[in-house]
């Protein structure tokens, strides 16, 4: 066991905080219009095994977590589909800068249901998930995710770099 966990929970969860950052790197360049090739590959493919790894993980059954896993895995489709096939060309590009957002977006709101749920301070004050710190901490998340989200669409151009005016 690594960390005090079962080896598929502390691989998945060795693999999620390596798709966080490496999401965080890949949505910078997206709004400095870089495209980052190498970031974007580990990003796709860690939120891709990260969202596979927890399937398999207690408790079972499709549950709120299993259900946002299948919304990630969809959204990763068109993403690799924009990056990969279509290279971010015309429209390809804006799908691809929304998509890699979302995909970010997801293991944020995961993360933030995951401190709510393990750290002591964080869970005394939404034991449930249900309370009103929870909902805020979400609340913020999606506002920052959508403003970030469209910023990401309007400023990624590969090869072109943004000034603000």
């Amino acid at each position: 066991m690594i960390f005090g966990m079962a080896p598929l929970l502390a691989f998945h969860t060795i693999l999620s905080v390596i798709c966080l950052l490496s999401g965080l790197v890949v949505v910078w360049g997206l709004l400095n219009s870089r495209s980052l090739p190498v970031m974007t590959a580990v990003f796709i493919a860690t939120a891709l095994i990260v969202d596979v790894s927890g399937f398999p993980l207690p408790p079972f059954g499709l549950d709120p977590p299993r259900i946002l896993g299948i919304i990630s895995l969809v959204v990763l489709v068109p993403q690799i589909v924009a990056r990969y096939v279509f290279n971010m060309s015309g429209t390809w590009r804006s799908v691809y800068a929304a998509t890699s957002v979302a995909t970010l977006y997801f293991n944020i709101f995961v993360t933030i249901a995951q401190t709510f749920a393990k750290v002591p301070a964080a869970h005394a004050l939404a034991p449930t998930g249900t309370e009103p710190p929870f909902a805020i901490a979400q609340g913020i998340a999606l506002v920052v995710f959508l403003y970030v989200g469209w910023q990401a669409v309007r400023r990624f151009r590969p090869g072109f770099i943004f000034q603000a005016a």
